[in-house]
């Protein structure tokens, strides 16, 4: 093999560890026929481990992350942790330590996926969301004063910087460049309310926008955008926004694309290390019944092989994936698909092989 990568793979929780198979299943089949090697090292960190040693992230695994070409993770939930244990201690730490200040959401619709947008054609959803991964709401930022008194404060503040807007903005409009569709890239924010950060957000995007004159830009706020996706979803073609509002769009965006089970995104940086991973949760009632659908972990590996700049293998497998929906799927939704979750692996391996 002339190119060799290597890959820290993160199974998860619930069901993360059952589509975590079925995307190396399907990378070590992109990788066979494609003169590129992919070593795969696991980690155990998730809700078992957690509730085993009190564990959550070690440093050590950190430093380890650091060498590694990219991570792949299954999911992260456990129904005996208590929300937001796992969550700020693994996926938000391994988005801040490692930098990953980009989340990228393609949203797309593929042919023969239902999508609840009535008459929307798969031509007509085809976008892509950037979000600001490592700033805002986020970082943690607040406290509590006088905690259960009548007279209780709380404070939770949202820290943007000109350095992460702009890095954030860059990436965004060079996406919206080399997608070479609409090129038009649309800024996402709350300018009349959210005064001083957007006000950052909009001085910057403008001075921006000036260095790419073949790029064109708009500007909605966030209520108006969520209105638009599901009125004309083919307006868009990049929307850049920052860090709580890109979380919700992007939910709102894997349902118009028919689901979590078919909706991927890449935890990016650019110069560093990146994470990819399914939208959708751990789904734990689905734990071990081979049901759950693992299309979503497949496009994640896509986006991953598209990163490390494996562009042939990536359009592969989703080129596969697009393929099994047409011809083998009856739905999205777990225990609905017409086949179980290895079924399906076996079919979009097979295809890319």
């Amino acid at each position: 093999m002339s190119r060799s990568y290597s890959i820290a793979v993160v199974p998860g929780d619930g069901t993360g560890p059952e589509v975590m198979r079925e995307g190396v299943k399907v990378l070590e089949a992109a990788a066979a026929t494609r003169d590129f090697s992919l070593n795969f090292v696991e980690f155990d960190l998730g809700g078992d481990r957690y509730l085993a040693t009190g564990e959550t992230l070690p440093n050590s695994v950190i430093e380890e992350f650091r060498r590694v070409d990219a991570i792949y993770l299954g999911a992260i939930g456990h129904p005996a942790v208590p929300p937001g244990i796992l969550e700020k201690a693994i996926l938000l730490r391994l988005r801040f330590e490692l930098d990953q200040y980009v989340n990228l959401r393609p949203v797309r619709l593929y042919p023969g996926v239902y999508t609840p947008l009535r008459d929307k054609l798969p031509e007509q959803i085809d976008f892509l969301v950037v979000r600001e991964n490592t700033e805002g709401f986020y970082i943690g930022a607040g406290g509590l004063f006088k905690k259960d008194t009548p007279d209780e404060v709380a404070l939770q503040e949202s820290i943007t910087t000109r350095k992460g807007v702009e890095r954030l903005l860059r990436y965004a409009f060079d996406a919206t460049r080399s997608r070479g569709k609409q090129k038009k890239l649309t800024l996402c924010g709350k300018t009349n309310v959210f005064t001083y950060a957007w006000d950052l957000w909009m001085r910057t995007f403008l001075e921006i926008a000036e260095e790419y004159p073949d790029v064109t830009t708009d500007y909605a706020n966030v209520d108006a955008i969520t209105m638009w996706m599901v009125k004309n979803p083919e307006w868009f073609d990049v929307i850049a926004t920052d860090n709580m509002f890109g979380d919700i769009i992007t939910d709102l965006g894997a349902m118009i694309q028919g689901g979590m089970g078919i909706a991927a995104g890449g935890n990016i940086n650019p110069q560093g290390v990146s994470m990819f991973e399914p939208i959708g949760g751990s789904a734990p009632k689905y734990t071990g019944k081979n049901v759950i659908n693992p299309l979503a972990c497949i496009l994640a590996g896509s986006l991953l092989l598209e990163t490390i700049g494996e562009r042939d293998a990536a359009g592969a497998v989703e080129t596969a994936v697009v393929k099994v929906i047409a011809d083998h799927m009856q739905s999205m939704d777990a225990g609905r698909m017409g086949h179980t979750t290895s079924e399906v692996g076996d079919l979009v391996a097979g295809y890319v092989g």
